[in-house]
């Protein structure tokens, strides 16, 4: 099947490596432009742009997906079908009707519908999740499923371990939907749920919410994002983090005997793995020797 495939994270970067080795290759790859990235803010290709290159697929980096010049570059590329994996702008019309579409989601919808919907799992306490091959529709991630595959979320996973799996999952669930072409099936409205992006200020741990809503937190923003406490005037990022016994005041920030505790709202947080402004991540002990 001829294909054109839409992606831009490190996550549409695995789907599409999946796909490229199918018999479904793309016959082009479009991908956001380039942006500052990482602590050097250094202008960089996407990951996606930069896999497309390494597997020698013809890239293209529209400032506008739904202009005409880009739907005629999509047409010029006579795609039996589009590949959507976590692009980051919305398919609108006409290039929404003018193709069958396969958009990857990693939930099981009409759980989780949205921006963020690896992290918010893991925010919720969701003992599992999985990825959909659903249809794009015009309202956000309502679309009907062709396909669907579940995956644990074991206790101590976070973003960084979770997310390549639901990766490797959704680039062979897209093989299989293009192999097989089954009809999809309705979503319905019981049980959904959004996503919501993530925004600047959830990035600070708020001690009024429970310890355990917090190690959730600490886990869902971890590595991509990543999370944080204020400690003196300067701001401590927290990798990695446990529900702790101890009795510390509410927002109190307590390092004793090699261990940093937060308290908040019903109890406290060990604060296992910190990484100080423009320092490498370490463990906290290790923290509170430095520091003296």
């Amino acid at each position: 099947m001829r294909t054109v495939y839409l992606g831009t994270s490190d996550f549409g970067a695995t789907v599409l490596e999946r796909v490229a080795a199918s018999p479904h290759r793309p016959q082009l790859v479009l991908s956001r432009p380039d942006r500052p990235r990482g602590r050097g803010r250094r202008t960089q290709a996407p990951p996606v742009a930069e896999r497309a290159r390494e597997l020698g697929i013809d890239v293209a980096q529209p400032d506008d997906l739904n202009a005409d010049a880009t739907i005629e570059r999509i047409a010029a590329a006579r795609p039996d079908a589009l590949l959507v994996c976590a692009y980051g702008a919305i398919i609108r019309e006409p290039l929404l009707s003018a193709h069958d579409a396969y958009n990857v989601h990693p939930s099981l919808l009409p759980r989780w519908r949205g921006a963020a919907p690896v992290e918010r799992a893991i925010q919720a306490g969701d003992a599992r999740t999985g990825v959909c091959i659903m249809r794009p529709v015009a309202e956000l991630d309502a679309g009907p499923v062709h396909l669907r595959a579940t995956e644990t979320i074991h206790p101590g996973d976070d973003y960084g371990s979770l997310a390549p799996r639901l990766a490797d999952l959704g680039g062979r669930l897209l093989v299989q939907a293009l192999d097989q072409r089954p009809e999809p099936e309705p979503q319905g409205q019981e049980g959904v749920t959004y996503a919501e992006k993530i925004e600047r200020d959830e990035r600070q741990l708020d001690t009024s919410r429970t310890a355990a809503e917090l190690e959730r937190t600490v886990r869902a923003l971890n590595p991509h994002i990543g999370t944080w406490v204020a400690d003196a005037e300067d701001r401590l990022g927290v990798r990695r983090a446990a529900v702790a016994p101890e009795a510390v005041a509410q927002g109190e920030l307590s390092g004793t005997d090699g261990r940093l505790v937060l308290g908040t709202a019903d109890g406290s947080l060990e604060l296992l793995e910190v990484q100080p402004p423009g320092k490498r991540a370490m463990p906290a002990a290790d923290f509170l020797r430095g520091r003296g």
